[in-house]
Order: C-alpha cells, then structure tokens, then sequence
C-alpha cells in the first residue's frame, strides 16, 4: 500500500489551491495517506515578459513538472487540463481528470460593463491567442494588450489602471474566492472556451498502477472524462501551434449523447470558422476527430498553415 505521496505543483495560488484540493480528496479516501508537495518554479512562471505563444506554450507550465515524476521526486502532477499538451510525455498517463469548475471565459473591470459595452477602444489584457480572436471578432476596435502573471497579479494590474478590462478563466477566479470580481462570464456564443478549461488533470507515471488507482479514486469524474476525450481529441486531430486560436467545449446532451462545439479563428479575429457535432458519449474521441474534420474542410488547414 502507497502511505508516501509527493504531489508536484507549481508555487502559484491557484496552483497551491489545486494541489491542497487534491490533497484533501486523497485524505477522504484513505486517511493513513501522508502528501507532501513538491514546488516547481517552471518555465511558464519565470519567462512573463513575452507572449506565451512566442516561447513554448502552456506545456511552459507543464514540461519541468512532468520531468518531476520521470526523475521519481514526485509521484503524481497536478495541472490545469488547460494547459496539458495533446501529448504527454513518454512513459505518463493521465490517471484522473476532475469534475470541471464553471468552464467560461470571464469579464473583469473596473466598471460595470461587458463585452458589447466597453468603451470604444478600451484597453483589455490577455495572455491568450484564443481570447484575442474572439473579442477581436466582437469588438474589432478593442485594443488587446498582453497580460502575463498570477491571477492575484493580473487583478491588481486591473486595479492600478493599467487596463479598462481583463479576461481569465472563471475557474481560477472562483476556486481563489475571487469570483465577485468577475463582471461578466461570457457565454459560448461570445467566447468558446480552452480545451478541458476548468478541469485538474492528475499525471501519474505509466508504471505506477496503485497510485494511478488511489488517485481515481479520490478525484476521478468518469462523465468528465468523456468531455476532456472530446475536447483533447480536437485538439490533437488539429494539431495547431500556440499561435493558432483553437477552442472546443463539450456538453452533455439528451439520451446520453455529447454536443461539442470548435472554433478555429485568425489571431487578429477576422476569420473565425466555427463548427459542431453531436453523438454518443461513448464515441467521445470519435466526436473530437469529426469536429476537427469539419473545421479543416472549411478552410481551417488555411489558417493552421498562416500561424505556424
């Protein structure tokens, strides 16, 4: 039996939230359990005066906590889903995905405002090629200016006045007890979300079977998993750099059948192809190919080839 866990995260507030989360969800199933962390300063962390898309990505967050688990100084990774690449790394698995917080994009001002009524021209912050697009789509007059850092950070950025808006996962916002800052949470019609945003992915080893069984049975959401498929499914059949805006949202649908919507646009938001497929939950991965297939016949490759 497992009765030494070292959970490996990285050292932000959100993160530390996520790890103790999981940290409490391990003590409920099996309380003899002792969780240590081990705190990693990565890549994504350090490098913020550059766009994310320009030097790696959001595997940035995710690549120095997997090298981790291979080298044995941690036993399990905890991630936003969001930023884990279609691929993971040799010899990794992905042993449990979480029931998935509020999924949306969210509005944060000064003012009580939303998207359709900021002011002309309003400066708004984001770090994300996927935001960008879609709010340039909407609003082709909104200046999009980076905005990298810790939601703690970005919010006081807000503050100080360096933006009239930011826009952050309504997730992150929630779990820090942050929510009365979001102004708006903008709807799928307004703002496909990231792939699996709102879901912890916990990375376990390949050749560690108990641990990768405690985990499920602490955190694991079989229903989400279908969603994360779908979803990561796209992503994967699309196979778009970071500078490619991509979004996918799966939802539940009656008789047991999944709705998932894609969306596949130009950073500078004047092309947006979008799409949507529904089938059963179980043809989950199925599902995500067709929707990437749908994008990609209507001109999707076009765009994938312009932002490599």
């Amino acid at each position: 039996m497992t009765d030494r866990l070292v959970i490996a995260t990285r050292g932000s507030a959100l993160a530390l939230w996520q790890a103790e989360h999981v940290k409490a969800r391990l003590a409920a199933v099996d309380p003899d359990v002792i969780v240590e962390f081990n705190v990693i300063k990565t890549s994504g962390d350090l490098i913020l005066d550059v766009p994310l898309a320009k030097v790696g990505g959001k595997g940035l967050f995710v690549k120095e906590i997997e090298q981790a688990l291979i080298d044995r100084q941690a036993d399990v990774a905890v991630h936003s889903m969001k930023d884990v690449p279609a691929e993971l790394a040799p010899g990794l698995v992905l042993a449990a995905v979480s029931t998935r917080e509020v999924p949306w994009d969210a509005l944060c001002a000064r003012a009580p405002v939303t998207v359709d009524t900021l002011p002309h021209g309003a400066k708004v912050g984001t770090s994300s090629m996927r935001r960008q697009c879609q709010l340039l789509a909407r609003r082709p007059d909104l200046k999009i200016a980076m905005l990298r850092g810790n939601v703690p950070t970005r919010i006081r950025k807000l503050d100080d006045g360096e933006f009239d808006a930011i826009v952050l996962a309504a997730a992150g916002l929630t779990r820090l007890g942050l929510g009365d800052r979001i102004t708006q949470e903008l709807p799928l019609e307004v703002s496909v979300p990231a792939v699996a945003q709102g879901v912890l992915g916990l990375e376990t080893r390949g050749d560690d079977p108990e641990i990768a069984e405690l985990i499920r049975r602490a955190i694991h959401d079989p229903a989400e998993e279908l969603r994360v498929v779908a979803e990561r499914s796209f992503l994967a059949r699309m196979g778009g750099s970071c500078e490619t805006p991509l979004a996918a949202h799966a939802i539940d649908h009656p008789g047991g059948q999944l709705r998932i919507v894609g969306l596949c646009g130009m950073p500078d938001g004047t092309k947006i192809l979008r799409a949507e497929v529904t089938g059963p939950a179980g043809d989950a991965a199925r599902l995500g190919h067709q929707l990437a297939d749908d994008l990609l016949a209507q001109g999707a490759d076009r765009i994938l080839a312009s932002t490599r």
